[in-house]
């Protein structure tokens, strides 16, 4: 299985503990990061996203019109399984919108985020 993730614009991402934050991207898609300071750790180019994370105490949350970052995965069910592994919340289970499907989770800073694959 792999993680393809679509490339997005540049995003700073809140993260309210940014080590717990990093591990579990690290862990669960196997991202690696560049460090600036204790504050703001930046997403490896590899990943197909740019920008990062930054220490805060705010949350990235739909409910209140927050950006919601989208990520493409080949295989829907396994990648939900492997965020649920690694510490993740699903907040919302796969369903199935015009184009494609996808399930929505927070990770352990409480940011939310989606995942999605074509139907």
């Amino acid at each position: 299985m792999s993680n393809q993730h679509e490339l997005i614009n540049y995003v700073e991402i809140p993260a309210k503990n940014m080590a717990e934050t990093k591990a579990f991207f690290e862990t669960c898609f196997g991202w690696t990061f560049t460090d600036y300071g204790p504050e703001y750790t930046a997403f490896d180019k590899s990943t197909g996203l740019d920008g990062g994370f930054y220490q805060s105490d705010q949350s990235s949350l739909t409910s209140n019109g927050s950006a919601l970052v989208v990520f493409y995965s080949d295989d829907l069910e396994a990648t939900m399984a492997k965020v649920q592994s690694s510490g993740g919340n699903v907040i919302k289970e796969i369903f199935t919108f015009p184009g494609g499907r996808r399930f929505q989770f927070t990770e352990p800073s409480g940011n939310e985020f989606a995942v999605w694959s074509e139907l």
